[in-house]
């Protein structure tokens, strides 16, 4: 495989909470970043907090990472990121694809927005890859393409049967790009990633998730219940068929979920033939809230006051992965645990109460 640092990739949706720390990751391996986002769901501020991480200077980091703003439905956006790659001689050999929305409970509500922002968006990405000849993609794809009642661990044999708009949504951009490899097959290389709960932060605090849009993910909401930005944390549901009434989720630290997008596109680029993969990212052990919650008050010396309501449409029970298949054919486990997470997680709160504003 080619040095990294001659290497060009795009990267959508690179400012957001998984964008970030995975930019942080492919800039220290020397590769070349051309990073599009609209910022809807996250801030510009990013870049300059990734640069006061990149240990070798202002320069160097403006040579490797270019920002530009967009929404990858229109097409000309990224056109333009590719002719200047060319013009610039750094043509672009592959894409990380996270760019769109990812609340469920948002896309119960609003099903028409995602279907138009996360589908037509890979869309009208995948048409400009076409025709620049660009065809080696890493996709950000979730545990929410699987059958809410396939038991856990899920293996990525799994029924893919999503139970709302924003799973559906993962899993028609996965057959979008499987049907792309199976009519071309010598050219389309894909790695779906199906990750479970990403949590925590970079270790030194300076980036995390803050999500701009309104969501009632756990962990950010635990944080600033922790921090007294929220006065009580909402538990949904504590009848759920667990050992503790709470549901059971696939917690995964942000940084290992960096590392896997890093080793998905290393794969990918020092193969030559074709290659369609479906792969889970997760711990592999399931946690249940009360359980993280409780690691978070003994790990951080804190008190979290909670309240139980009731379910939200769309949730399950237990949902946890099998990895064993991204470990065969990556070489890669993840190296942090949720003590880890709840640490990290609070050194950024901290830190940055009030996110990147």
């Amino acid at each position: 495989m080619k040095d990294s640092s001659l290497r060009s990739i795009l990267i959508t949706g690179g400012t957001g909470f998984i964008g970030s720390h995975t930019c942080l990751k492919l800039l220290e391996k020397g590769y070349f970043l051309y990073v599009v986002d609209s910022f809807i769901n996250s801030s510009p501020k990013v870049l300059r907090k990734l640069e006061e991480l990149f240990p070798q200077g202002s320069e160097k980091f403006n040579q490797q990472f270019n920002l530009i703003e967009g929404d990858i439905r229109d097409s000309t956006v990224i056109e333009n990121i590719f002719i200047n790659s060319i013009n610039q001689n750094r043509c672009i050999e592959a894409v990380i694809h996270f760019a769109g929305l990812k609340s469920v409970e948002e896309s119960l509500l609003n099903p028409s927005l995602y279907w138009d922002i996360n589908v037509g968006g890979s869309i009208a990405l995948v048409k400009v890859l076409e025709k620049y000849n660009c065809r080696t993609i890493v996709f950000s794809s979730s545990a929410t393409v699987y059958n809410s009642i396939s038991d856990s661990p899920l293996s990525e044999n799994c029924e893919v049967r999503p139970c709302n708009p924003y799973g559906e949504t993962k899993a028609t951009v996965e057959n979008i790009l499987r049907s792309l490899y199976k009519n071309k097959r010598k050219d389309w290389r894909v790695i779906n990633l199906r990750y479970f709960n990403p949590i925590g932060a970079h270790s030194s605090g300076v980036i995390g998730e803050d999500p701009i849009r309104k969501t009632n993910n756990l962990f950010p909401y635990l944080s600033k219940v922790a921090s007294g930005n929220k006065e009580v944390l909402k538990i949904f549901g504590n009848d759920w068929p667990t050992f503790d009434g709470t549901a059971i989720r696939d917690y995964i630290h942000i940084m290992d979920l960096a590392d896997v997008h890093c080793l998905a596109l290393e794969y990918l680029l020092q193969k030559e033939e074709s290659r369609f993969l479906c792969l889970n990212v997760g711990t592999g052990k399931g946690t249940s809230i009360l359980e993280l919650l409780k690691t978070y008050e003994i790990v951080n010396s804190c008190k979290i006051p909670f309240i139980y309501v009731d379910r939200r449409p769309g949730d399950i029970a237990i949902s946890f992965a099998k990895t064993e298949l991204a470990t065969s054919i990556l070489n890669w486990k993840p190296k942090f645990d949720i003590s880890d997470m709840c640490r990290d997680g609070w050194n950024w709160q901290k830190l940055n109460p009030c996110g990147y504003q």
